[in-house]
C-alpha cells in the first residue's frame, strides 16, 4: 500500500514524456493547414507537413541544401542541358502497397499543368518544354509536355532551357507523385477541393502516412512502412498541432505539451539564452521578409512613393529593437547565402550610389539613408506637397507574435519621416493570404521562404505572369531581364543579369525589402539529429530520440 502511495502521488508524465516513450514527435506547426493537396498548398507550414507524406525524385539534404537522390536513384543531363534522364529506385510502392512507376509522375505532372486545374504551384514546371503553353490552353495535348516514361523506371525530361538548379527543383511538392487511381476515384484529377486528402483516403509514397486529422486540434503521421527507408527510421509518429500565437506555443513547450515549437516569441529569445541555451535555436532560413505595395491603388501607382515609403524605413533599428537582434535588416530581395550570388541593394536616390551587390557571405548591406526633407520631396514629385494630401492607407498583417509589432514600428516610421498615417490592420492566415492573392489590400507584410537556393526562386516572383506577383505590378524590362538569364549558360552572366533585375525591383518595383528570416525554435533536450535547415523543410525521419 506503501508503494502504491508513493507512486499516486509522484509526478504525472508530461505529454512529452509519454510520447518520447512511444517514439511520438510533437510539434507545433503554426496553422491549421489550408490544404494538403501538394499542387494547392502555398504555405510553409502546410508544406511542411507535405514533405513527411511525399517524396519526389530527389531531396535536399537539410545543412547544405543539396539535392540527394529520392524516388530517383540516379540520373545524367545531357551536354546543352536541355535534357535530363532520371533512373527510378527499384521496388517504389505506395503506401497502400501498390507499385509507384514513372508514369505516375508524368499523370501528376500532367494533372499540375492542366489549365481545367489551374494548380497553383504549376510554374515551377514550367522548365519543362511546352509546359507554360499547355498550361495556358495554347496547346491542347498533354502528351505535348516535355516528359515521358519509356519504361517503368525511366523518366525523361526535356526542357525550354538550361536549368541548372534543377536537382534542387525536382524536390518540390509541385513534383511530387501522385495516386492516380486515389484521385481518380474522387473526382480530383481536374477538380480542387475533393476529399481525396482524407485519413483513410490519401494514399502517399514520402516516410509517412496520414494516420489523422482532427480539423484545429491535430493532424496524426504514423510512418509508412511501405517507404523505401522504412526500417532505418525511429520516429514511429508525428503529432502537428496548429497553435497559431507563439506565445501559446513556448507555454505548451514549458508545460511538456511540445517536443518542437514552430516559432519563438522575440521577447523570449533573451530569457532562453540565458537560462536554456542548449534548448534554443537561432537559425538563419533562407527567407525574405518585405513591404508589399498594390500598385493598382492610386497613390502606389507612382514608383516615387514606394520609394519614399521604402527609403523612410530604418531597418537597422526595426532589427534592433523590434526584432531583438534575431534577424539581419535586408536591403535586397534576396538573401545571402543564396548560392554564390551576390544581390543588389536598396540605393539612396541622389547619392550617386549604383546598386550595391552584397558579398555572399555579408549578413547586410551597407544602410542607404536620405534626410526626410528629400524623402518628402519625393512625395512632393509625385503629386503630394502636403503630407495631409495623402490618402490614409492600411497596412495589411498576419495576425501573429511578430509582424503586428513590425507594423508598428513602420507606422511611427512613415509618420516621423513623412508626416503620413497608416492604420493597421490585423488578419489570420488564410485570410491573409487570400487578400494578397485576390489584390483586396493596399500595402501588406508578406514573406517568401526559399524552395531551392537560388536568386531566381526570389525574383521570378514578381515576373508579370507569376501567380504569387499580387502587386499588380508587371515590368517588360525585368521580364525581359530574367528572360535573358534563363537562357544564359554561364553562371556569373547568368548572375549579372538577375542581380540588374533585382535593382530593378527593389528600387522601382512594388516591394520594399525589410529582413531577413530565422528559425527560432525551441527544441526537447530528447530530441537528437535536429540541424539547421535554411529551406525550412526537414526529413523527420532522420530523427531520433536521446536513449
Amino acid at each position: 500500500m506503501s508503494l502504491v502511495f508513493l507512486v499516486a502521488c509522484g509526478p504525472r508524465e508530461t505529454a512529452v514524456e509519454v510520447a518520447t516513450r512511444e517514439r511520438t514527435l510533437i510539434l507545433g506547426n503554426a496553422a491549421e493547414p489550408a490544404d494538403l493537396d501538394p499542387h494547392l498548398a502555398t504555405t510553409l507550414s502546410d508544406q511542411v507537413i507535405i514533405n513527411a507524406l511525399f517524396e519526389g525524385l530527389t531531396v535536399l539534404d537539410e545543412e547544405t541544401a543539396r539535392p540527394l537522390p529520392a524516388a530517383a536513384e540516379s540520373w545524367e543531363v545531357s551536354a546543352d542541358g536541355l535534357t535530363w534522364v532520371f533512373h527510378l529506385r527499384p521496388d517504389l510502392h505506395w503506401s497502400n502497397g501498390d507499385r509507384l512507376t514513372a508514369a505516375d509522375f508524368v499523370k501528376t505532372w500532367q494533372r499540375a499543368l492542366s489549365p481545367h486545374f489551374a494548380a497553383d504551384n504549376a510554374w515551377y514546371l514550367f522548365v519543362l518544354k511546352n509546359a507554360a503553353a499547355y498550361n495556358a490552353g495554347q496547346l491542347d495535348e498533354a502528351g505535348a509536355i516535355g516528359v515521358a516514361a519509356p519504361d517503368a523506371r525511366t523518366l525523361v525530361l526535356r526542357l525550354e532551357q538550361p536549368a541548372p538548379y534543377l536537382p534542387a527543383l525536382l524536390s518540390l511538392p509541385a513534383w511530387f507523385p501522385l495516386h492516380s487511381g486515389n484521385l481518380e476515384k474522387f473526382g480530383a484529377t481536374e477538380q480542387r477541393g475533393r476529399p481525396w486528402t482524407r485519413p483513410g483516403e490519401l494514399v502517399s509514397n514520402g516516410a509517412y502516412q496520414l494516420r489523422a486529422w482532427e480539423p484545429n486540434a491535430r493532424i496524426v503521421l504514423a510512418l509508412n512502412p511501405q517507404h523505401r527507408d522504412a526500417a532505418h527510421s525511429q520516429i514511429e509518429r508525428l503529432v502537428f498541432l496548429p497553435i497559431e500565437k507563439p506565445e501559446d506555443e513556448e507555454r505548451a513547450y514549458r508545460a511538456g505539451q511540445l517536443h518542437v515549437s514552430f516559432n519563438l516569441p522575440v521577447t523570449k529569445i533573451a530569457t532562453w539564452r540565458e537560462r536554456a541555451p542548449e534548448q534554443l535555436r537561432v537559425d538563419p532560413l533562407l527567407q525574405s521578409h518585405f513591404l508589399r505595395f498594390n500598385t493598382a491603388h492610386p497613390a502606389l501607382a507612382d514608383p516615387r512613393v514606394r520609394r519614399a515609403l521604402s527609403l523612410a524605413l530604418d531597418r537597422e533599428q526595426l532589427a534592433r529593437s523590434v526584432l531583438q537582434a534575431s534577424r539581419a535588416p535586408a536591403y535586397s530581395l534576396v538573401p545571402p547565402h543564396s548560392g554564390d550570388y551576390s544581390p543588389a541593394t536598396l540605393i539612396a536616390e541622389g547619392s550617386g550610389d549604383t546598386p550595391r551587390p552584397t558579398a555572399p557571405t555579408a549578413a547586410r548591406a551597407p544602410s542607404p539613408t536620405l534626410p526626410p526633407q528629400n524623402l518628402r520631396a519625393l512625395l512632393a514629385e509625385a503629386g503630394y506637397a502636403d503630407p495631409k494630401d495623402f490618402p490614409q492607407l492600411e497596412l495589411l498583417v498576419r495576425a501573429d507574435e511578430l509582424m503586428p509589432r513590425v507594423a508598428e514600428a513602420i507606422q511611427a516610421m512613415w509618420k516621423t519621416a513623412l508626416g503620413i498615417k497608416v492604420t493597421i490592420s490585423q488578419r489570420e492566415q488564410k485570410t491573409w493570404v487570400q487578400a494578397q492573392q485576390t489584390g483586396d489590400y493596399e500595402l501588406c507584410l508578406s514573406a517568401w521562404t526559399a524552395d531551392y537556393p537560388d536568386p531566381l526562386n526570389f525574383l521570378e516572383l514578381f515576373a508579370a505572369d507569376s501567380p504569387y506577383n499580387w502587386t499588380g505590378w508587371g515590368s517588360a524590362r525585368y521580364d525581359a531581364l530574367l528572360a535573358a538569364a534563363a537562357r544564359s549558360a554561364q553562371p556569373e552572366a547568368r548572375f549579372e543579369l538577375l542581380r540588374e533585375a533585382e535593382a530593378l525591383l527593389v528600387n522601382e518595383g512594388p516591394i520594399a525589402p525589410l529582413y531577413f528570416g530565422a528559425e527560432t525554435r525551441l527544441v526537447s533536450p530528447a530530441v537528437k539529429n535536429w540541424t539547421p535547415a535554411p529551406l525550412g523543410f526537414r526529413r523527420f525521419q532522420l530523427l531520433r530520440f536521446a536513449d
